[in-house]
């Protein structure tokens, strides 16, 4: 099989900014003459990244959809491409954004923009995984073993993912971000989010809607803001606010964290200097000029991102094409399934035994859960090389009771396993689950957190199953 070359976008729509990226990715087969195919991507090239905006918004809670695909048909126009040109890519709606009434018609407005999209309204948990993949830290964590966690400070939102080697073992969500209080450009307060007008209304502070700021007032509630952030890693007094501004949960151990990473805009005033502390019309240059001097800086080992304002952007779905063999389970008629997320559990999570595994996949379900809504997600596990019976009924009952949520809604329940052994677990939880229950399980095919995967109609019989992993490479 020749290279082949595909052209793939992606499109972030945050709180703050919206953006584009496309790329050029080289597929190539690894295997040999005689072998199944094995197509990975072998390159990756940048070829274009668009103007960051602000996100259009005709209210405080709607999208303007109609901009946004204005601005995407002129990015690609600028380009010198055509939509029909674009064969994959993915749309990934974040922060503040994400809990807009229409974004779902969003995405549905951007749907002839690309060939086969990965379209994701990503919850805060999700967030932080797909930002700290963008920020490289799994890289820097696997190249120092050490625990790193990135700090993705955007415009509503700050979103922690803390790695251990690629494993996302913990993530959190607060609200602080640099567009929490708005200006316009004669320094006009024109928006104050609900929790920081807590804090002005708390300390008095002289900051209002319609009333001329500076940086001196505002020097104080920013200082809070700061604080905010540094307690979220364990560092500096509690802020009395500190649980005011949690969006889903904090971290659930701070004492582990060897170092840090920073992405989102918040990450680019902290890196470059900005004469103008207004210049955005918010508080994002403000606070991360006092980030630069907290204590991140001075107690941890702060580590350079690969990207800062475009970690979330995702550059396109490189698809690793497999098999999975004759150790496969699944329903008749629930095939074929299209960009299906992963949900992995982390590999101590996994060895901790049954109970861990357990309430490791409880909670990670809930990474994909937006405005009050379950999405469909694939659960993924090692699983062991030469399991016992015993290891058998554990996992079964693990996976079982830990998807609860997703079985209780009648959502498919699709198992990934790396190891060998999705027959032997696939019988024993399909006896465990309600009579006809869509079910799938498969093994022998490698998914990390933040990967799509599509699984085709059977083939040779029934006996193999056609899998494409779609993982979201970052630019």
């Amino acid at each position: 099989m020749d290279d082949t070359h595909i052209l793939s976008v992606g499109i972030d729509l945050g709180t703050s900014t919206t953006q584009l990226v496309l790329a050029r990715l080289t597929i190539k087969n690894f295997a040999s003459a005689f072998s199944v195919p094995r197509i990975n991507i072998s390159k990756k090239e940048i070829i274009y990244r668009s103007k960051i905006i602000f996100t259009p918004l005709i209210s405080q809670d709607e999208i303007d959809a109609e901009k946004i695909k204005e601005f995407v048909a002129t990015e690609y126009k600028k380009a010198g491409i055509d939509k029909s040109d674009i064969q994959m890519g993915a749309v990934i709606i974040t922060g503040e954004t994400a809990r807009k009434k229409n974004s779902s018609a969003v995405t549905q407005a951007l749907s002839d923009y690309a060939g086969d999209f990965v379209v994701a309204t990503a919850g805060p948990d999700l967030e932080s995984v797909i930002a700290g993949k963008g920020a490289g830290t799994n890289k820097l964590a696997r190249k120092y073993l050490k625990n790193v966690v990135n700090i993705d400070v955007g415009g509503g939102t700050s979103n922690l993912g803390l790695f251990d080697d690629d494993d996302v073992i913990d993530t959190a969500c607060f609200d602080v971000g640099g567009r929490i209080v708005k200006l316009d450009p004669n320094k006009r307060v024109t928006y104050i989010s609900e929790k920081v007008q807590k804090i002005i209304n708390d300390q008095n502070l002289n900051i209002k809607v319609g009333q001329i700021t500076s940086e001196k007032e505002l020097k104080p509630l920013v200082n809070e803001l700061c604080l905010i952030i540094n307690n979220t890693i364990g560092l500096g007094p509690k802020s009395k606010y500190f649980d005011l501004f949690i969006t889903n949960h904090a971290l659930k151990t701070t004492d582990k964290i060897d170092g840090v990473t920073f992405s989102g805009g918040v990450a680019d005033c902290i890196y470059k200097n900005h004469d103008d502390p207004f210049e955005y019309g918010d508080i994002g240059v403000l606070l991360g000029r006092a980030l630069k001097t907290s204590p991140i800086f001075k107690e941890k080992k702060v580590y350079p991102s690969a990207e800062t304002i475009r970690a979330t952007v995702v550059g396109a779905g490189s698809h690793t094409t497999d098999v999975t063999g004759s150790t496969i389970e699944y329903s008749k008629g629930l095939l074929p399934i299209r960009n299906l997320p992963i949900l992995k559990v982390s590999k101590h999570e996994e060895e901790a035994g049954k109970k861990s595994l357990e309430s490791s996949i409880k909670r990670r379900i809930k990474w994909y859960e937006t405005n009050n809504e379950l999405n469909d997600v694939a659960l993924a596990v090692n699983g062991l090389r030469t399991p016992k019976y015993a290891d058998i009924i554990n996992y079964a009952d693990a996976i079982i009771t830990g998807a609860k949520e997703l079985i209780d809604k009648g959502k498919p329940l699709i198992v990934i396993v790396s190891e060998d052994m999705a027959k032997a677990l696939g019988h024993n939880i399909y006896s465990k689950l309600p009579q006809n229950y869509p079910f799938i399980c498969i093994d022998s095919v490698k998914v990390e957190n933040g990967d799509y995967i599509d699984l085709g109609e059977p083939v040779a019989g029934g006996e193999v199953l056609p899998v494409i992993v779609k993982t979201l490479v970052f630019g």
